[in-house]
């Protein structure tokens, strides 16, 4: 299992700021892991955190988390990388996601699929202007034929021109932040890997997510149900639903108890029609024209089947939050 998470209700010396993460490794666990436990000690420490500027804190956490795995022994000296997906919430009002790479945040706001990241893939028009520039290659939605993903923790091969800035390398770690205000219409975040987006499309997830909870179904067992939907039971010509998958949801109770939040968004999945129920589609692109567009228009901010099965639980994780500058509930599941 090369991903890793992380979910703080309460991050120490951080005056009630919530983070979870996914981190989604490739090469190896080692970075992912790293990232897991430092990544928001570093956000929060930075400077510009307790300044209010929550954005350039969590841009340069990225960057000197990444700084810190490049003098790491275990780290430094191979080509593994990770990519990040965030969510920090240093007010109960305010969300900033962080995103370096392909694993996704989106938000359910009565039953909308809201994209709060871009998928930084080698083929976007940014990402391969820089790639190629750097010296690389883009074929086949890969640079040099290898890497799937243009930003990333790690991958210092693809990092080494002494002449480029950290962020006009091959690979760059630069996140994109997104900050969005928080209004009775949010309901729950969810964070994953590409190993849920490659199979099930921003809406559908959040369809299948709402009908859960009205359903009654907790949200650890749904994380389950999403990716037993997304496992193949035959990989070996698309290779799609064999990818290692970590999910976790986040839901904003308002103040509500569990079970009020619970027959709160199950009264809207009953009541209203959802939109949400539409082709479950697989494209890769079209999700990401669809996450560019509603970023923009926001402007705010394992292995195999097999082996999935037989060797290690499915890493679903849920989090519930009751009121952020308050003690919360939470409860999950990981994978090991």
């Amino acid at each position: 299992m090369e991903d890793a998470h992380t979910t703080l209700l309460d991050v120490e010396d951080a005056n009630g700021t919530a983070f979870f993460a996914v981190y989604d490794g490739h090469g190896g666990s080692n970075i992912a892991r790293y990232c897991g436990e430092h990544l928001h000690t570093k956000i929060v420490v930075d400077p510009a955190f307790a300044n209010g500027d929550y954005t350039t804190a969590i841009k340069n956490g990225f960057l000197e988390t990444d700084e810190a795995l490049l003098h790491d022994p275990k780290c430094g000296g191979n080509t593994s990388g990770c990519t990040a997906i965030t969510a920090t919430i240093p007010d109960k009002n305010i969300l900033y996601v962080g995103n370096a790479g392909d694993s996704r945040a989106v938000l359910s706001s009565h039953g909308m699929a809201i994209a709060l990241s871009i998928d930084h893939k080698p083929a976007n028009l940014e990402e391969s202007t820089r790639i190629i520039s750097a010296g690389a290659s883009v074929e086949s939605g890969r640079i040099n034929c290898g890497l799937s993903v243009s930003r990333a923790f790690g991958d210092f091969n693809l990092k080494q021109n002494p002449m480029l800035d950290p962020e006009e390398q091959i690979v760059v770690v630069n996140p994109d932040v997104v900050e969005h205000r928080l209004t009775d219409a949010d309901e729950f975040l969810v964070l994953a890997c590409d190993g849920i987006w490659d199979c099930m499309s921003s809406q559908r997830v959040v369809s299948f997510v709402r009908q859960g909870i009205a359903d009654g179904t907790s949200l650890d067992t749904i994380c389950e149900k999403a990716m037993d939907h997304c496992q193949a039971s035959d990989n070996k010509t698309t290779f799609i639903g064999c990818d290692n998958m970590t999910m976790i949801i986040v839901a904003f109770l308002d103040g509500r108890t569990v079970e009020e939040w619970y027959e709160h968004v199950g009264n809207r999945v009953n009541t209203y029609v959802q939109s949400a129920d539409l082709p479950n589609s697989t494209s890769r692109t079209s999700n990401r024209d669809m996450n560019r567009e509603t970023a923009v228009k926001l402007n705010t901010a394992t292995t195999s089947n097999q082996m999935l099965r037989e060797q290690v639980p499915k890493p679903g994780l849920s989090t519930l939050l009751r009121d952020l500058l308050s003690p919360c509930c939470s409860f999950g599941r990981k994978a090991e």
